[in-house]
This record gives C-alpha cells, sequence and structure tokens, in this order.
C-alpha cells in the first residue's frame, strides 16, 4: 500500500471540491474513512465535498453520505462507460429510473457524471450513450438539479448533444479537458469550467490557455479523486486535501491574487450547485 502524498500548506480562503469519489479505492489501497477524508481537506481550506456516485451502488452510496455529514452533497448519474453494459444485460431502464429517485433526494444537488465517452467506450456503444445522456439532460431540468457532465474525446458530440436538448440553468464541465476555443464554445452556452490536478500536467498547456481565457465567475475545482493527482505527486493517490496545489497553479496561470480566486471559486461552486450548504 502506498503512502498518501503530504498536506500542502492551507488556502487562505475555504474552496469546495466540486467533483469527489470518497467510495473508491486504488488498486490495493483502502478508501480513507469519510470523516477522516472531511477532516484533513479542511485542515487545509477544502471545507465542503461533492461525492459523485457513477453507478447505482455508488450513488446509493453518495446519498448516504451526504446524509450523515453536513459538508458533503452527492451527484448521482450512470457514468456513460457504465451505460451499454446495463443496456446490453437489459438493465438500463430499471437503472435510470432509480437514479431519477435518488436524484429527488434533497441532498443531490446534482445529476451528473452523465455524457460521452469516446475513449473506453467503441463505436458500437455511442448511441446508447447518447440516448442515456438525452435522459440525465432531461432529468436535471425536471428536478432543477445541476448537470455535471463527463466528457472524454467527445468535445463536438456533447455540444451537438447539448444543444439539440437545451442545456440546463446549471451545467459543470467535470475534469475540463479542452483547449482555449473549446472554453469559449462552452462558456458561451453557460457553462462552468471545472478544474482538475490535470491543469498542473507539464503536457497540458491547451488546459492552461483555457483556463486564461474563463472568466472569474465560471471556474470551479476538482480533484476526481482518487485520480488525476496534481505536480509533484502524479500517479499517487489523490484527495480532496490537495486541491491547494491546484489552486496556486490556477492563481499563478491567472496573474491573479490566491485568496481572491479562492474566494471567487467558492462562490462560484454554490452558484453552479444551487446554494450553499455545511456548517
Amino acid at each position: 500500500m502506498s503512502q498518501r502524498p503530504p498536506a500542502p500548506d492551507p488556502l487562505p480562503h475555504p474552496v469546495v471540491d466540486n467533483h469527489c469519489h470518497l467510495d473508491i479505492a486504488r488498486g490495493d489501497e483502502l478508501t480513507v474513512p469519510v470523516a477522516d477524508a472531511i477532516a484533513q481537506a479542511a485542515a487545509v481550506g477544502v471545507t465542503r465535498i461533492v461525492q459523485i456516485g457513477c453507478d447505482l451502488p455508488g450513488a446509493r452510496w453518495a446519498v448516504a453520505a451526504a446524509e450523515a455529514h453536513d459538508a458533503l452533497v452527492a451527484g448521482v448519474a450512470l457514468h456513460p462507460n457504465e451505460v451499454p453494459g446495463l443496456d446490453a444485460a437489459g438493465e438500463l431502464e430499471d437503472a435510470l429510473a432509480e437514479i431519477e429517485r435518488l436524484a429527488a433526494h434533497e441532498q443531490v444537488r446534482a445529476v451528473g457524471e452523465t455524457g460521452l465517452d469516446h475513449f473506453r467506450t467503441g463505436e458500437d456503444g455511442y448511441a446508447v450513450q447518447v440516448a442515456a445522456f438525452r435522459r440525465h439532460i432531461d432529468l436535471a431540468k425536471r428536478l432543477d438539479k445541476t448537470l455535471v457532465i463527463h466528457d472524454r474525446d467527445a468535445h463536438e458530440d456533447v455540444l451537438a448533444v447539448l444543444d439539440e436538448e437545451g442545456a440546463p440553468d446549471r451545467w459543470v464541465m467535470h475534469c475540463f479537458s479542452g483547449d482555449a476555443d473549446f472554453a469559449r464554445a462552452c462558456l458561451d452556452r453557460g457553462a462552468y469550467l471545472s478544474f482538475a490536478g490535470t491543469v498542473t500536467f507539464a503536457n497540458a498547456q491547451p488546459l492552461r490557455d483555457a483556463l486564461a481565457v474563463a472568466p472569474q465567475d465560471r471556474i470551479l475545482v476538482e480533484t476526481d479523486a482518487p485520480y488525476l493527482t496534481p505536480v509533484p505527486h502524479r500517479g499517487r493517490t489523490n484527495g480532496s486535501y490537495l486541491i491547494p496545489l491546484t489552486m496556486r497553479l490556477m492563481a499563478q496561470v491567472r496573474g491573479a491574487d490566491l485568496g481572491d480566486l479562492c474566494a471567487a471559486v467558492d462562490a462560484n461552486t454554490d452558484a453552479a450547485f444551487g446554494g450553499s450548504w455545511g456548517a
């Protein structure tokens, strides 16, 4: 079992990790108990977390965790890579029905992560991914929840579906992965852009260019933990407590005061997810 990275210096203003998977472990590691993960994050200024459930067990877990911990709210959906298998097994409709029931819970702020993935799912799965994405968009609009979008190697197709369906009032590009032009296309449609540890990677200049052009009131930060750990700990296990590494790089890229950017990201997260929560 690998040792987790050390905690960075605390942030000067609280921020929210708007996309985390506290229920998922990497390799042979154990998950950190939820209360411990929340406390570790809070100690460095990451005071609230959006826990995302990507399949039915994860969605149920997210709702239960959000019920038990004031610092958490939940997002629930069927991840696009889960959808083809559920469809092949004849279980997709029942699964979507349960997601709809879970999404109505008061501690659920988001429908997501949903969207399209052309990296792990081949062409034979595209049509059912699109159909499920449309269903999630409709659900977010009917329940007035934030739509959280997974987009991997599918930029133009994601925008095409959004244009056809009409985006909800609040929607987030999770782990934004495009360049400045794609950022503008999303922003023109009302998106919030959420930046993960990937923005710190040496080969991510197009992503930093996107961060530089985004208005300050449309920027969010996330971990996608336990994945996408920021430099200098890339490849190790991520956690919400490492957000300060990403925030410091983001401030540097934008030439912004760190405290001011943290305050903006905190306020943006409340706006993006339907209001504040926690103590």
